[in-house]
């Protein structure tokens, strides 16, 4: 049994969104306010209601003005002495909902009974919806129009006090403001069962999710009660120095403890306390905490005797009355329950050479990245051996059947962690998970672990079917405020296919950065992956504070990537060379109009903008070159590639044109003064005497044409970058094309992902509807 998919609807930015998981681990990426955080929050508040409650910011901000509604009509109908509305059927669209699939053997039916639609059903996928939702919808409207009367009142005594219309802020101002601080005590979480037959599968970016007939019932009780047993990691982990002024005393055990001494403390309470279920084991040491509290009565006794014997002296106690009498009890646990619990050896090296551990260092002084990796791993083996009853855990209350689903959610593991360890943790957490006698391989208890990252580190060593893509969509592409949808990436190429080993290959080789980037921009070779990014810097200031992600990959590759970039609707700028051949299948040869010549870069060709003609492709429009989805805003793609420019060479009086044929040739083209004293050997030589020996555009450029063939482009790039006035370079004109264009893209999509519809726009007491998972 495995949780295939949940599809999430009304919560945050997931207004109608399907998230498939890996039957072991599944990756959440995107970049910043993509919904990772509204999805992980969803699980946990779904499946840990308890430790997790909601709030009014989880229904999606869309859907608050039908909440509105509700409470005005209910106003209005109060006002009016009629009959309000008290149907469920005006709150089901606006409520969250989280619907669980699951994958269930034949074998295991006695263990989803609740869950079954049909008698004759025999296993394979089956369904629960769990809705946040009014626990009594009639009790709901007495006491808020009980509060809007008390409102009311004081709104109107403000109003005489003032001798007009008073301006007093008075709660409930709408039913949302009062769901802001009754929420917890008005709604509950119920489970209803769903029909395998009945399952859509996403049209446009979009779940699916089918409709509960009028008359369904919920389950009773918690179907997912012994089903399924979460943990989580959240994001916020709290580590540092311990707060000064806070005595040991104060530090209590706690489950949720973030130190490792805390940790310690309730895992020894859980499965080592040998008060708790002793067994012939813990004899030994029951002794010795026995013999101990002997001990230390007899010395305590003998301590307060002088005490005792004055307060006898006033008279109490008398013969008849019962005596103060000292009596410990010593806890083994106690010996944990304090800051300095754990402690880290130092090895320090004597002046004979000898190597022994002679200092000690608290918890508090080691490293961040030391502490949370320490912290995880062990709260991970502490998950492990909660699920599965280890020690003390088997006995007593908790003593219970061990559920056959195991989910982990992790938060941002990469905190303060070095890139290297970043992608050990995710390697191993897994197998921590399943270190255990009765798991390994064993298919009967199956865990299932979930990590949202910001880390391209960890999503280069995770595999790419095991990717879900968190992708930002516009207001008024699904709805009328940002939202978010997710790409299952296992489903991009198709399994085994050479563009997926391609592009499985390569993300492996450049880091997976394309996920977490708001746009990228694809690169011929070294030269304008070294030149492009300072060029940004020197001219494009917008750019450069923007989240892009440059790779290198050449026009003859860079169009493999394209099922990608149109699944992650990425904003791309492909910086590519014309590579003129002599005709179809021709040799290559310098740039020319009217000369017959085709392309021979395949992503001209196949992608943007699927031109082969030269001719075409040199007077091809800034619209020829772009590739936009109408329904997208965010979403477009376009090539820059070398174009006629106009230049005046030395000594000459009237402008020509030039025919670029690569970047480079293409640099020097507009920065002739710049190249005809730039010193050095090398390209810069050959350049250098290219432009000395004069001649027209066509001439010097096919003198730099010879000398590209054999020349060093990646260390010609490095001198241009070196060199003292590198900022008074002129960009080459193709690609300050393609950045302008890009810079444009970049101030559009920022409008798009901060603007909503003001119609949609409730205040929920003044304060945003906003989220760690951005806005919502």
């Amino acid at each position: 049994m495995h949780i295939e998919f949940v599809e999430i609807a009304n919560f945050r930015k997931l207004l109608s969104a399907r998230v498939d998981l890996s039957p072991r681990t599944t990756l959440f990426v995107g970049a910043n306010n993509s919904g990772k955080t509204s999805a992980m929050l969803a699980l946990r508040r779904f499946l840990t209601p308890r430790r997790c409650p909601f709030e009014i910011h989880d229904f999606t901000l869309c859907h608050l003005r039908a909440l509105v509604d509700i409470g005005e009509a209910w106003v209005e109908a109060h006002q009016a002495g009629a009959m309000a509305d008290l149907s469920l059927a005006h709150w089901v669209p606006a409520l969250p909902t989280l619907d669980l699939w699951l994958q269930v053997k034949e074998d295991e039916i006695h263990r989803v009974r609740d869950l079954v639609p049909l008698m004759e059903w025999t296993g394979g996928r089956l369904g629960v919806r769990l809705r946040y939702e009014p626990k009594d919808v009639d009790a709901l409207f007495k006491e808020f129009i009980t509060n809007v009367i008390e409102a009311n009142v004081m709104r109107a005594a403000a109003a005489a006090a003032n001798g007009a219309a008073g301006k007093l802020t008075v709660w409930p101002e709408t039913l949302v403001d009062f769901l802001a601080r009754r929420l917890s005590s008005m709604f509950t979480i119920r489970a209803y069962p769903l029909d395998p037959d009945l399952l859509a599968s996403p049209e446009k970016l979009r779940a699916l999710p089918q409709v509960l007939p009028a008359s369904a019932q919920p389950i009773d009780g918690d179907p997912l009660t012994g089903l399924i047993k979460v943990h989580d990691i959240p994001a916020q982990r709290g580590f540092g120095e311990i707060p000064s002024g806070v005595d040991d005393d104060e530090l209590q055990t706690s489950a949720g403890g973030t130190r490792l001494s805390e940790q310690l403390r309730s895992y020894y309470a859980k499965h080592l306390d040998p008060a708790k279920g002793p067994d012939p084991m813990d004899l030994e040491a029951l002794l010795a905490m026995e013999a101990a509290e002997s001990a230390f009565d007899l010395k305590l006794t003998e301590s307060f005797s002088e005490c005792f014997t004055e307060v006898a002296g006033l008279g109490y106690p008398g013969v008849s009355d019962p005596r103060p009498r000292v009596s410990t009890r010593l806890r083994a646990i106690d010996g944990l329950n304090h800051s300095a619990a754990v402690n880290f050896e130092v090895d320090v090296v004597s002046d004979a050479g000898a190597v022994t551990p002679l200092l000690l260092l608290p918890e508090g002084s080691n490293g961040l990245g030391y502490q949370n990796l320490i912290s995880m791993i062990f709260r991970l083996m502490s998950f492990r051996d909660a699920w599965m009853r280890v020690g003390k855990a088997s006995k007593g209350a908790e003593a219970t059947s061990i559920e056959p689903l195991h989910l982990v959610l992790v938060e941002e593991p990469e905190a303060h962690l070095h890139a290297q360890v970043q992608q050990v943790f995710i390697k191993k957490a897994y197998e921590v998970l399943r270190r255990h006698p009765e798991l390994g391989e064993n298919d009967a208890l199956r865990t299932q672990l979930i990590v949202s990252t910001h880390s391209s580190h960890v999503a280069h060593e995770t595999p790419f079917a095991s990717l879900r893509y968190f992708r930002r969509l516009p207001a008024g592409m699904v709805a009328r405020v940002p939202v978010s949808t997710v790409v299952n990436l296992s489903q991009v190429f198709g399994e085994g296919t050479e563009t997926e080993r391609f592009v499985t290959r390569y993300l492996r080789a450049q880091h997976a950065d394309l996920f977490f980037a708001d746009a990228a921009i694809l690169v011929e070779g070294p030269a304008e992956r070294m030149l492009i990014p300072n060029f940004i810097r020197a001219h494009y200031k917008v750019l450069h504070q923007s989240y892009i992600t440059l790779l290198e990959i050449g026009g003859s590759h860079a169009h493999r990537l394209r099922p990608l970039i149109d699944q992650l609707g990425l904003l791309t700028l492909i910086v590519t060379d014309l590579d003129s051949l002599t005709g179809t299948g021709g040799s290559s040869v310098q740039p020319a109009l009217g000369a017959g010549q085709k392309t021979n870069n395949a992503t001209l060709k196949a992608w943007v903008p699927a031109l082969d003609d030269v001719d075409d492709l040199m007077g091809a429009s800034p619209a020829a070159k772009t590739l936009m989805d109408a329904g997208d805003t965010l979403f477009a793609v376009r090539a820059a590639y070398q174009t006629p420019i106009e230049v005046t060479m030395p000594g000459a009086a009237a402008m020509e044109t030039a025919y670029p044929y690569t970047f480079e040739d293409a640099l020097v083209f507009e920065n002739l003064d710049f190249f005809a004293t730039f010193a050095g050997p090398g390209l810069k030589a050959k350049f250098r005497n290219a432009i000395a020996k004069g001649g027209s555009a066509t001439a010097v450029g096919a003198e730099m044409y010879s000398s590209l063939k054999d020349g060093k482009k990646a260390e010609f790039a490095l001198d241009v970058l070196m060199a003292d006035n590198f900022s008074d370079l002129k960009v080459p004109q193709y690609i300050a094309e393609g950045l302008e264009w890009l810079l444009e893209q970049m101030k559009k999509k920022r409008v798009e992902i901060l603007t909503t519809d003001p119609a949609t726009a409730v205040s929920v007491s003044a304060t945003a509807v906003t989220g760690s998972g951005g806005m919502l």
